[in-house]
């Protein structure tokens, strides 16, 4: 399960953005994950729930996937189509001449901090 090590290196990017920006928790983050990425969502949720509750500032964050959908692009007709339903070859023309074009990644999109108490003085 490499869901794990992914984990960890979203918690040490997502410390250094925080560190950077003097912020000392955060609420949410949200990733995009690719379709036909390697990373089992169910997956990197628990491992989530259990990394980012040993982090004072991660501690109680939600976790948000978002799924960007795999679409492949098919060099000899010039056509897009779904990957998960048709693979490496064009259903339009039958062409292996193929290659993906989005849906194998896997981004921190987002990250919702508390808002700043507001001080008087």
């Amino acid at each position: 399960m490499h869901e794990l090590g992914v984990v960890f290196h979203v918690i040490k990017t997502l410390e250094n953005t925080a560190a950077a920006n003097d912020v000392t928790k955060i609420n949410k983050v949200t990733l995009q994950l690719g379709e036909v990425s390697t990373v089992i969502p169910h997956y990197l949720v628990d491992c989530w729930k259990w990394a980012s509750a040993k982090t004072e500032l991660l501690n109680d964050a939600e976790l948000e996937i978002e799924t960007i959908p795999a679409v492949t692009y098919c060099e000899d007709c010039g056509r897009e189509y779904p990957t998960v339903e048709h693979g490496r070859t064009c259903p339009h023309c039958g062409s292996g001449k193929t290659y993906l074009l989005r849906g194998n990644e896997f981004m921190i999109k987002e990250i919702e901090v508390p808002e700043q108490e507001e001080t008087n003085g």
